[in-house]
């Protein structure tokens, strides 16, 4: 190999330098891309794969799919029915004439509006919280939380189930990291006292509600040990938010606990009209620190105007009526009353609108989604990774915009393709 001496500009000779060869790349693009394709093969061979339906319609009980077939949508996150509410759409159209589409901008430069500080403060009147902060979804809430508030010293506690926001969120931070078993108290409680000397703060973080099988966190319980070890909790209510509890106040207010939660991460993409946006709501230090350090916060676009326009015209709503609360609540007794009559093993609480029906096989649970679906009835088979291999299922969710007969359809056609693919006898 040619060897050459290096002069530097005082005119001393450094060490001779080597020629290095450039390595040969290892895998080319076309190797890339198969690997991929290859991956995505054994998905589709899992009978894991998920196909998108395309809708052609408003977001409402009943939807036109592609196809130009009108079905009956089961399960969709529009539990109150504020989708396609004509309050809700008006109150949007004179936003954007009002405040324009965009804002083009982050929150401290020039994003922020007065719809957004009115929103704001409706949020954490609504919970009864000092202050709250708007992200562009919850789990921008999620990501921005942990990082701000908990540092090496600290601790943070989750329940072993939690969303993957939050498990996402938690990563980005330093504190030390705990998991106890899904709703676990005993496990919790060996946790806390585990950590009472060593951390600083301990901050307990549950769903409200967990999603895949529509369970509850036991709140109650889990306020009562954080008054015991002095530790703090935090409530993600995304599946609670709007339409739980007698007033709709979420899973803190079902539990009895509003006064002892500390932090409540939700959204306004499920119950609470269905367009975009989530929030933090607690105490007024923390909520000041994240406008100041949260970088989901400082780095996105504020929510668009018509969002909050019609999310202030949600929460007016909310606050003047708990009719839709009441009517979600007979509709979710009809439907899970008559299932498990019929034979079906449907998984979480008897009184919430997630109504998973368990099916076990992938693609049994696929093939059962699309033959609803033949018999006019939209629902979707979640199979792994976003539920544990083995526990595929349909998850149903209720709405109030469902009539009586529309869920007396729905449960009529699961019981007839029950049959037919041997679920039920």
């Amino acid at each position: 190999m040619m060897m050459r001496r290096v002069i530097t500009q005082c005119g001393r000779a450094c060490a001779p330098l080597r020629r290095t060869a450039i390595p040969t790349r290892a895998f080319s693009t076309a190797d890339f891309i198969g690997r991929l394709e290859n991956e995505l093969k054994g998905i589709e061979e899992a009978g894991t794969w998920k196909k998108e339906r395309v809708i052609v319609s408003s977001q409402e009980s009943e939807i036109t799919v592609s196809s130009g077939s009108h079905v009956l949508n089961f399960c969709a996150n529009n539990y109150l029915g504020l989708s396609n509410d004509p309050r809700v759409n008006e109150a949007a159209k004179r936003t954007i004439d009002n405040r324009g589409f965009g804002l083009s901008s982050v929150r401290f430069i020039c994003g922020t509006q007065d719809i957004h500080i009115a929103l704001e403060e409706a949020i954490a009147k609504f919970h009864n919280m000092d202050a709250a902060i708007l992200y562009p979804s919850c789990f921008d809430a999620n990501a921005g939380l942990f990082e701000q508030i908990l540092g090496p010293e600290d601790a943070v506690i989750s329940d072993a189930l939690n969303h993957a926001s939050i498990i996402d969120g938690i990563r980005l931070c330093k504190a030390q990291r705990h998991r106890y078993s899904h709703n676990d108290m005993t496990h919790l409680e060996e946790i806390l006292k585990d950590t009472h000397t060593s951390a600083r703060n301990r901050l307990i973080v549950t769903d409200g509600v967990f999603s895949m099988d529509g369970d509850i966190a036991p709140l109650k319980e889990i306020c009562d040990l954080a008054e015991k070890y002095d530790a703090q909790v935090f409530v993600d209510d995304c599946h609670g938010t709007g339409f739980f509890g007698a007033t709709g106040r979420g899973s803190p207010e079902y539990a009895g606990v509003e006064d002892k939660i500390t932090i409540i991460n939700s959204t306004l993409g499920k119950a609470l009209g269905g367009a975009t946006g989530g929030y933090t709501v607690g105490p007024k230090a923390v909520i000041d620190l994240l406008r100041q350090r949260a970088r989901p916060y400082l780095f996105s676009n504020s929510i668009t105007p018509c969002v909050a326009g019609a999310s202030l015209e949600v929460f007016k709503i909310l606050t003047e009526s708990s009719e839709l609360v009441e009517k979600l609540q007979k509709n979710v007794v009809q439907f899970r009353t008559q299932m498990k009559a019929a034979g079906f093993t449907l998984s979480g609480a008897d009184t919430h609108a997630i109504a998973p029906v368990m099916l076990g096989d992938a693609r049994l649970a696929s093939n059962f989604s699309d033959a609803m679906l033949e018999k006019g009835i939209y629902v979707i088979g979640f199979s792994y990774p976003v539920v544990p291999k083995g526990q595929a299922r349909i998850r149903v969710q209720l709405s109030a915009s469902h009539t009586p007969e529309q869920v007396q359809k729905a449960i009529d056609a699961f019981i007839e393709v029950g049959k037919d693919m041997g679920v039920i006898n």
